[in-house]
């Protein structure tokens, strides 16, 4: 299950964090990976970095013909697409009421708008292709829950949910699966970042934001890591049945269990 050879994975935020890691194992599992990022020099330099005959692009994704273009680049040098992780994510901490409408459009462009167009163009590829693939979104516990400060993560993150069920329906008949990996905090720039501005926002010290807000309701009081969301996405990868599609896992260490 964790043999992806002849694969051809695109992940998108892959040149730091969570998409890397999930690039690395998935070339080391055997596939060509294509790492998409906003930053072209540090996508090339990570696909460097992994081989595997993997190539880095250029992609924002809330860019049509960005996207589209991207998928088309990589078709033409590896192959069509069996495997798309929509990682690429940013975060904005603010209260509702003092939150611009332009973050709000920005955050929601980035994690609805670029899940839908890369998933869009992934199973195109994969129709045309005949082989199926899989559709991984790169969703949150926040998926699931709230948190204040974070209305447009929260609100995206949960319509991802909608989004990869759509996709299972639609897909199953041609082999097309779509699941959302929900972690936990992971210790990223992205949540690295939010700690000093939870901290602000909150009127506590950042090691109070750690253990009594990131980590609170956790089983073991520790961080999920970016091993937990690698093998997570393996998985995924590369279990080919329908008997999983259309789900969310939680990747949490018991912070949201259901």
């Amino acid at each position: 299950m964790h043999d992806l050879t002849g694969k051809v994975a695109l992940v998108t935020g892959a040149a730091s964090g969570i998409g890397r890691a999930i690039a690395t194992a998935y070339a080391n599992a055997g596939a060509a990976v294509v790492v998409a990022d906003i930053d072209a020099d540090k996508a090339s330099d990570v696909a460097a970095d992994i081989g595997h005959g993997s190539m880095g692009i250029a992609m924002d994704v809330t860019d049509e013909a960005q996207v589209d273009a991207g998928f088309l680049r990589a078709r033409d040098a590896l192959g069509p697409v069996d495997i798309l992780v929509s990682n690429a994510g940013i975060q904005i901490i603010s209260p509702l009421i003092d939150l611009s409408f332009e973050d709000w459009k920005r955050m929601l462009a980035i994690h609805m708008d670029g899940a839908f167009l890369t998933s869009r163009a992934a199973m195109r590829q994969m129709i045309a292709s005949g082989r199926g693939g899989s559709v991984i979104l790169m969703g949150s516990a926040h998926s699931h829950v709230a948190s204040r400060f974070k209305a447009p993560y929260v609100a995206a993150k949960h319509g991802l949910l909608g989004l990869a069920r759509v996709i299972a329906k639609e897909g199953a008949k041609d082999n097309i699966r779509s699941n959302v990996i929900c972690p936990g905090f992971v210790r990223t720039p992205l949540v690295e970042k939010q700690i000093p501005q939870q901290a602000r926002e909150l009127g506590i010290s950042e090691e109070e934001v750690i253990r009594d807000v990131m980590l609170r309701d956790t089983v073991d009081g520790e961080f999920t890591t970016l091993t937990d969301i690698a093998d997570t996405a393996l998985f995924l990868a590369g279990f080919e049945s329908n008997a999983l599609t259309g789900q969310s896992l939680l990747v949490t260490h018991g912070w949201h269990i259901q």
